[in-house]
């Protein structure tokens, strides 16, 4: 099955399945061994681990679409990318969306923030107008639709944030009528407004997406709540970022002072662990089979 409609099977599902946000391929590879279905390739955290800086539009297309790739290419379960604002007008857009699909991509987020963007959680967000996001929609739509017609396009509104939940709603429902097949309502403030979206947006296939963020503007509701609302996805685009920032200094704080943490085991992964990830034990079998002088 193409991940493009493996993708699609799982968000048909309405179980407000979680799409858990790498920043590497070693994150990719950790988010697939614990069993998620979705990973998404987040730019908050790209922005991050790249560059040091935050999610405002300092990474590049080409930045993103050399991690997505990788990422793409390290795992076996369906893979979202980032396109931001799609790096431009709706030209520009359809450029990234043929190159995302031919990544090996099976959907991607795109959103209506005006250039440079912001995360959806840092004040300061302005969105561009209703009809040059649904242009900009249609014309993705038509290079999916060229390619595979299975790749999930998820339109993004930040609205909420500037104009509250009434425009995100009639915004999102011109997304899904230009042909967006997932919305993404972006930092809703309180249940009654996730219940709202889900209730009032009329997607395509049906589907709702939010984004659930420790520390951000959207309260953190169960998974069995928002499946029961109707929610197909659970975006959850910084998690492992933070947790490998949290899990750094809490090591470096532990060696700090010419200390050996002596006994620490748990501030890392063992070595046997780490091959694990990076598949030492597949390549020494290829050398085996392949080298002429095999060195045990």
């Amino acid at each position: 099955m193409k991940k493009t409609t493996q993708l699609r099977a799982i968000l048909n599902k309405k179980k407000a399945t979680p799409a858990i946000g790498c920043h590497d391929v070693l994150s990719a590879r950790l988010i697939e061994q614990a069993g998620f279905e979705i990973i998404q390739v987040s730019g908050f955290g790209l922005a991050a681990t790249l560059l040091g800086l935050p999610d405002m539009a300092f990474l590049t297309y080409t930045e993103m679409l050399h991690v997505t790739t990788n990422v793409i290419q390290s795992v076996d379960i369906p893979v979202m990318a980032d396109a931001d604002t799609g790096f431009g007008n709706a030209i520009n857009a359809m450029r990234v969306t043929e190159q995302i699909i031919r990544a090996g991509a099976a959907g991607m987020n795109i959103e209506d923030q005006v250039f440079p963007k912001r995360c959806g959680h840092i004040e300061g967000k302005t969105i561009v107008s209703m009809e040059e996001m649904v242009l900009k929609i249609r014309a993705c739509k038509k290079v999916s639709e060229s390619l595979d017609a299975d790749f999930v396009i998820n339109a993004r509104t930040d609205a909420i944030g500037v104009a509250g939940i009434d425009e995100a709603i009639r915004r999102a429902n011109a997304y899904a009528g230009a042909g967006a097949d997932m919305i993404f309502v972006e930092a809703p403030r309180s249940r009654e407004e996730i219940e709202r979206a889900a209730r009032e947006i009329d997607c395509l296939i049906s589907i709702n997406l939010f984004d659930m963020v420790e520390g951000g503007k959207t309260p953190l509701i169960p998974i069995e709540e928002l499946a029961a609302m109707g929610v197909a996805r659970v975006s959850v685009p910084t998690g492992t970022t933070f947790a490998a920032m949290r899990g750094v200094k809490n090591y470096l704080e532990a060696i700090r002072g010419g200390r050996l943490a002596p006994g620490r085991s748990d501030l890392v992964a063992s070595f046997a662990e780490f091959r694990d990830v990076v598949g030492v034990p597949k390549f020494r079998e290829l050398e085996k089979e392949y080298l002429p002088e095999f060195i045990e």
